[in-house]
């Protein structure tokens, strides 16, 4: 089956140096762009991350140091990885909570502005999860009936992601074949930002899900306690997060004006 498209979809996966958002940068970034017409596009860049890749993460993807030490920066390859990704959706294998937040902290940190106010997010991960609970390799050994070669490099896995879920699509009569409809099936909870850190309660406002305030609506708690947004933006969190609520406390203070 193939996808019904009204915009195209980027499928990408990522290489790190580790599992951090916040502290770990990116090694390898392959994109697959499906268009609305059914073409395809796929490109794959190294990156080198200015800092040491461990060794026990090299021995999961074999990315070495030496490998990508004369590559080009992200902040250099920025501007033409948004290229490919600015008019699409986004897909692929547990993105929603690793790869697009840490993609967006990367983008971010390169100056440029990233958000998903106007594209969809399908997680390919959580469709499997919700409906086999299986991981990438048993889940192309599943639903396409062949071995994963290359696994834990960025293009084989960028691929198999892709072909698994229109494997999805053909199995399951209750997925539609339609991107906002398998990126709301994909999304576990709705989330403001992409680590998790603010959501949306069920009246539909930005609330805190973590800490002291969890629950808490975000408007209500930065009013409250002017100082927590203050410790907020200089802690450790990811810059999309600190963006988001910039934008929350912005928003109520012309709210007010009004």
């Amino acid at each position: 089956m193939q996808l019904n498209l009204n915009k195209p979809i980027c499928f990408f996966d990522l290489e790190t140096t580790g599992v951090s958002i916040t502290k770990d940068r990116i090694v390898e970034i392959s994109i697959l762009k499906v268009n609305p017409n059914g073409t395809e596009e796929k490109k794959t860049w190294l990156v080198n991350p200015e800092m040491q890749i461990p060794d026990v993460v090299i021995a999961v993807h074999g990315i070495t140091n030496e490998k990508v030490a004369n590559e080009p920066t992200f902040n250099e390859l920025a501007k033409e990885i948004n290229t490919w990704i600015k008019d699409s959706d986004l897909g692929g294998f547990n993105s929603n909570r690793f790869d697009i937040p840490l993609l967006a902290e990367e983008m971010l940190r390169a100056g440029i502005d990233f958000d998903m106010k106007n594209r969809q997010s399908v997680d390919v991960q959580t469709i499997f999860h919700k409906m086999e609970q299986r991981t990438l390799t048993a889940a192309f050994k599943f639903y396409c009936d062949r071995s994963l070669e290359g696994a834990h490099s960025a293009e084989a896995d960028t691929m198999a992601t892709y072909e698994v879920l229109k494997a999805q699509l053909d199995r399951y009569e209750d997925l539609e074949n339609d991107t906002s409809f398998l990126a709301d099936f994909s999304s576990r909870k709705k989330l403001a930002d992409f680590a998790g850190f603010i959501a949306y309660d069920k009246e539909g406002d930005e609330c805190f899900s973590f800490g002291k305030h969890n629950g808490k609506k975000v408007t209500e708690i930065l009013e409250k306690e002017p100082g927590y947004f203050g410790w907020l933006l200089s802690a450790d969190f990811p810059l999309y997060t600190k963006k988001v609520l910039t934008a929350i406390k912005l928003r109520a203070f012309n709210n007010k004006l009004q």
